[in-house]
């Protein structure tokens, strides 16, 4: 039986490295990669004997695509978190929701089509300080998103389900991945790390899970090339407090009251050095945390990297330049020590004396 993959999206990263390891799978005939515009020169080789088809998953032509080349595996990658990236926050909408809801219509009306593959988002379960320590795949967003790519997924996995229901003989897999980071990836977490100085929310330290990019790219090849249906967290095991990952990357925390973070998050997106759309700067107020049994007891996958040895893999591999040095951050460290556990005396009399003579105490 012929094997033929679509797979949306394959000019961006994650998208380009699938396509490029199922072009090393003898088992299937052909890979078809859909973009609207073509990879960049330098990862033409990564693709290996994948099929370039410039086409607007927005367009209902797509269903040609899909029907000429007898398709039965649809990996879905090509829902985006970066407005900048997709020439506006509207553009960025039209693409993730009206370009799903036309490749589900042509996947639906497909004769061949035997597997679908969707990438989504962790971004589902919102963020509020009502979230449990854990979601699992089985809860809803104590607050449902109400802006920006997080939305979009909610939406994007709302067609999906009505799909599953009409094409119930479909094997459909749903991926809800962590934040990526690694030695290549660029994301808008990998950049806000990148910053000499780092913005955070005054008061908050939330736990960050994140997710190591082959972790990631294997996932989708496992998702790809086997029946795994059902809907899984893919995410590292452990956590990263905020404050920790700042400290490791060497960076300078400058942290920004509650009131003031839309401004500050405005003012990086107009610099164009971060593309931090409102809800990823939401998200560094509360963090995020998913259980990820469902991925390693049914699905069949444990991550290689923990959240750490990601952060680390992604400090090491840029590589990512501290504003201040580790040592630096020991030696005012031990410092402080020092001077916390010095007992200064004679303040401490001067102090208690203060207090008395305020009261009106006279020491005889």
């Amino acid at each position: 039986m012929s094997r033929v993959v679509l797979v949306t999206g394959v000019s961006r990263y994650l998208a380009c490295r699938l396509a490029g390891r199922l072009s090393a799978d003898p088992s299937i005939d052909r890979i078809i990669g859909v973009d609207t515009a073509p990879p960049a020169r330098a990862d033409l080789d990564l693709l290996g004997r994948t099929e370039f088809v410039r086409a607007d998953i927005r367009n209902p032509l797509i269903s040609k695509v899909i029907s000429a080349a007898e398709v039965d595996t649809v990996v879905h990658a090509s829902v985006t978190a970066t407005p900048h990236g997709a020439g506006g926050r509207a553009p960025m909408k039209e693409l993730n929701v009206i370009g799903t809801m036309q490749l589900l219509a042509a996947c639906q009306n497909s004769d061949t089509v035997q597997r679908l593959v969707v990438k989504s988002s962790t971004a589902v379960y919102g963020t509020s300080p009502r979230d449990p320590a854990i979601f699992t795949e089985d809860m809803t967003a104590k607050a449902l998103p109400r802006s920006g790519y997080a939305k979009d997924a909610v939406e994007v996995e709302g067609y999906l389900r009505g799909f599953t229901r009409r094409r119930p003989d479909v094997s459909v897999t749903l991926l809800r991945f962590a934040n990526f980071v690694g030695p290549y990836i660029d994301t808008p977490l990998t950049r806000y790390f990148q910053l000499p100085v780092v913005p955070t929310v005054f008061g908050f330290d939330p736990r960050l899970q994140l997710l190591h990019e082959t972790d990631g790219i294997e996932v989708l090849r496992l998702a790809s090339t086997s029946d795994r249906p059902g809907t899984y967290n893919v995410a590292a095991d452990g956590v990263l407090l905020l404050s920790q990952a700042i400290r490791r990357a060497g960076r300078i925390a400058v942290p920004v009251p509650a009131p003031a973070v839309s401004f500050v998050g405005q003012a990086v997106r107009r610099s164009g050095i971060v593309d931090f759309s409102p809800e990823q700067m939401q998200f560094l107020n509360f963090g995020r945390v998913v259980s990820t049994d469902r991925l390693k007891e049914t699905f069949g996958y444990t991550p290689q990297y923990s959240t750490e040895a990601a952060f680390e893999s992604f400090l090491t591999g840029r590589p990512v330049t501290p504003v201040i040095s580790s040592a630096a951050l020991d030696a005012g460290e031990s410092v402080l020590a020092r001077l916390l556990r010095t007992k200064p005396a004679g303040r401490t009399t001067a102090s208690v004396t203060s207090i008395d003579s305020s009261r009106g105490l006279r020491h005889g």
